[in-house]
């Protein structure tokens, strides 16, 4: 296929994108027509069906479509005519082109994910991540595929993954650095501090809040989560269980970021910082990697500061 970002005025096209969004809206003269906004990981297109003829089938916002028609610019941007849809099938296309991915490796993440619960020596910790990430197929699936955000950071394909692998070996290093940290608590409250975006966000190509999500947010859930799977094993020990759950509902450090509780243990505070640290290195690294060496960006409100690229030489 030809990405987005690739298309050049006056090339007449036929492949498949994902429809983000479909409006059925009338011209000044009362005619009808299908205005569109098509997607690939590259890039939106706006796209144009004036003619509601047989040769357009039925279709919806969200749905991958096969189009075939013409680039133009009009008012200095791309668009697309088109003439021809009809919705794609299963097997004609790849997620990983319609969305954004992480450019590490999914398998090659969960490898390190799975040796970090390898290390992990307690036993009743260990089982209760196994469960989870050994275990359990339908969250494997969903936690390798899922976004860590909507839009701040992370929000792409494996985004969850990257970020929680990313937090589990800063609280490693922690760990080693500071020997009066519980390590095996630490990297077990790594591990599961945002499973609870898996019910928070929808999967792609929404990506977008569910009822759940907004009524509780990610901390809650996830902690939930990790409540009920412990309730299975009647042998965990209650302090470890409320030590785990504690981590997972202050990880956001203050009541002001979303935290039901502050800190109270060690473990807490270094999961705190170390989630900080991916988060905002990530929305800096996301806000920079377009911008040429030496580039200020601007104020930007989700760091409260003015940002600038760089210069290496």
């Amino acid at each position: 296929m030809k990405y987005i970002q690739e298309l050049r005025e006056g090339e007449r096209i036929s492949q498949i994108f994902l429809c983000k969004n479909k409006v059925v809206a009338t011209t000044k003269a009362g005619k009808t027509y299908y205005s569109l906004t098509l997607q690939d990981k590259t890039g939106t297109l706006d796209g144009k069906v004036w003619e509601l003829s047989g040769a357009i089938d039925h279709f919806e916002s969200a749905d991958f479509i096969q189009a075939d028609g013409e680039l133009i610019v009009y008012n200095g941007q791309m668009q697309m005519n088109i003439r021809r849809i009809r919705r794609a099938k299963p097997g004609e296309y790849d997620q990983k082109d319609y969305f954004p991915v992480s450019d590490k490796g999914i398998e090659e993440m969960y490898r390190e994910i799975m040796s970090l619960i390898a290390s992990v020596k307690n036993p009743h910790l260990k089982n209760l991540l196994e469960s989870f990430f050994a275990e359990d197929e339908a969250f494997i699936k969903a936690f390798k595929s899922h976004s860590a955000a909507k839009s701040i950071h992370h929000s792409f394909i494996g985004g969850l993954m990257e970020h929680t692998l990313a937090v589990a070996k800063l609280c490693n290093f922690y760990a080693a650095q500071y020997p009066i940290i519980n390590r095996d608590l630490l990297i077990t409250a790594a591990l599961f501090h945002d499973i609870g975006k898996l019910r928070e966000l929808s999967g792609f190509p929404e990506n977008d809040y569910t009822d759940e999500g907004q009524l509780l947010g990610h901390i809650m859930i996830g902690c939930r989560m990790v409540a009920d799977r412990i309730g299975r094993y009647p042998e965990f020990p209650a302090k470890l269980s409320t030590e785990l759950q504690h981590c997972i509902l202050a990880h956001h450090g203050e009541l002001e970021y979303g935290s039901p509780k502050k800190p109270a243990i060690i473990e807490a505070e270094a999961l705190f910082f170390a989630d900080n640290t991916d988060a905002k290195l990530q929305t800096m690294k996301e806000l920079l990697v377009n911008a040429a060496p030496g580039e200020w960006l601007g104020y930007q409100r989700l760091l409260d500061s003015n940002v600038k690229r760089t210069v290496t030489d």
